[in-house]
């Protein structure tokens, strides 16, 4: 990796890393979670969205061309993108503090969270990563890091739905409602 990819790419997802693991040290117990297959299917998916953004060794072909010319304006806007995607899902997750889990699941004493971007947003930690990947993807500039947006959104899609499912089933109406009011990733504008 190049000095300024690490830099404008690789420190803000640094930063959510290292976020992350500190903030997971304060949750909740599981209560209920996902088949272990489930989880399985996801993390691989999301490992080889990883190796598509960060491979630079030419054995992807095709898509190792670029989508965007190479130059400094777009590396910037891409940077920038990913230190504001980052910085919405970190801002997200401080929201849901110790109700957040990896996995599909519900902890103790779950409860519904409707503040920060929670209030306009269902799922605002994969809309700042989803952002962040975006962000990443452009700033690399190679058709590869597209597919690997493509399939984060795909598994973060996913995810969603069935953590929809599961809150509604724990919530019944209080989530029905939330979820005319909010969006899914993008707030909703009535």
């Amino acid at each position: 990796m190049n000095h300024h990819l690490a830099y404008g790419v690789g420190l803000p997802w640094f930063i959510f890393l290292a976020y992350w693991l500190l903030a997971s040290l304060r949750v909740n117990r599981m209560t209920r979670t996902e088949p272990p297959v489930e989880l399985i299917g996801r993390v691989l998916v999301m490992a080889v969205a990883f190796v598509l953004l960060y491979s630079n060794d030419g054995r992807f072909g095709i898509l190792e061309r670029r989508f965007v010319p190479e130059n400094d304006g777009i590396f910037i806007a891409g940077s920038a993108l990913t230190f504001a995607g980052v910085a919405f899902a970190i801002w997200a997750r401080y929201h849901i503090a110790q109700y957040w889990s990896a996995t599909v699941a519900l902890r103790a004493d779950h409860q519904l969270i409707r503040t920060g971007p929670y209030a306009r947003i269902r799922h605002p930690i994969y809309t700042g990563m989803l952002l962040a990947v975006a962000g990443t993807a452009l700033a690399i500039g190679r058709y590869r890091a597209l597919v690997a947006f493509v399939l984060v959104l795909a598994a973060f899609t996913w995810k969603s739905k069935r953590e929809e499912r599961l809150l509604c089933g724990q919530f019944g109406r209080a989530f029905e409602e939330h979820r005319r009011r909010t969006g899914f990733f993008l707030p909703h504008l009535s």
